[in-house]
């Protein structure tokens, strides 16, 4: 079963009751809660939440790794064929998109790039900016350079590391993808969808209960790691918000007001994306599955 939407919409809630009432075990397809120490942040399921039925991929990788959609991957692979064996219904829930297209579609298999080459991109772009890596792309891959926007950062950063790293483009090993983990076709895809007002209400309040339940804590234990602010974990929604909070440069209320801005552009973006790329996908209210299952 594959459970998407947008965030705050109900979908761990939801994942969690069908598991216990089918038998399953979940499976994260949120790229941020796969990082440890960010539980509250990113609004990861709660310890009690996670000790009602197994879940796996949630909190096991630091924060100062980058974590790719191949590794994603390879980490469903393993803990599909645990759950299977257990006799128990995989679940995979989460709010991003690229997973879903990548375990039911496959992905390009582009070797990982080894450390010194991406950071070096990195520390490249936080230093001199986007345009000169831009450049550079253009003169090395000008094809995935002219499909790409000019201001696209991360994008641009990844694209310009695989022909560094390979001196092959992107384009190039687009062609040669790895085939999909699962058969769609055999799967019940859900896509949880609600009315724009409740899932803003639904983010405003989320983020309020975020910082009773110690979000900023978490942050400020990120912070003092001194990461680099271009890794993925570092730009979790309301990670920057609150760090410029505590240095000193907006007041707690104001980042809160922005990490909910930023929050509610993501899921409106998550919504046009889920709604063009998963078109066969059944659309329902947390309450529909709930009835349907």
């Amino acid at each position: 079963m594959l459970i998407a939407g947008p965030t705050a919409s109900g979908k761990s809630a939801l994942a969690i009751t069908l598991a216990e009432k089918l038998g399953g075990a979940i499976i994260n397809a949120d790229s941020m809660q796969v990082y440890a120490g960010l539980r509250i942040i990113t609004a990861r399921p709660s310890p009690e939440e996670e000790s009602r039925v197994p879940h796996w991929l949630y909190g096991e990788v630091d924060a100062g790794e980058i974590y790719s959609t191949g590794r994603w991957l390879a980490d469903v692979a393993a803990a599909l064929s645990v759950i299977v064996a257990d006799g128990r219904i995989p679940i995979v829930v989460g709010g991003t998109g690229l997973y879903f297209k990548a375990l039911t579609e496959g992905l390009a298999a582009v070797p990982t790039i080894p450390a010194p080459i991406r950071d070096d991109v990195r520390d490249r772009l936080e230093r001199d900016g986007v345009a000169p890596l831009y450049a550079e792309l253009t003169e090395r891959d000008p094809v995935t350079a002219a499909r790409l926007m000019p201001l696209d950062r991360t994008r641009i950063a990844r694209a310009l590391e695989v022909v560094l790293a390979t001196g092959r483009s992107l384009s190039d090993w687009h062609k040669e993808s790895l085939p999909p983990l699962l058969d769609p076709a055999r799967a019940a895809k859900i896509f949880v969808t609600s009315e724009r007002k409740d899932l803003v209400a639904k983010i405003e309040k989320r983020f309020g209960i975020m910082l009773e339940q110690g979000a900023l804590e978490e942050v400020r234990a990120l912070r003092e790691r001194q990461l680099n602010p271009l890794l993925p974990a570092m730009k979790a929604h309301g990670v920057p918000w609150l760090i410029r909070h505590l240095n000193g440069e907006l007041s707690l209320e104001e980042a809160a007001e922005g990490s909910i801005m930023d929050t509610r552009r993501y899921a409106k973006r998550q919504l046009t994306w889920f709604r063009g790329q998963m078109k066969d996908w059944m659309a329902m209210t947390p309450a529909q599955a709930h009835a349907a299952f």
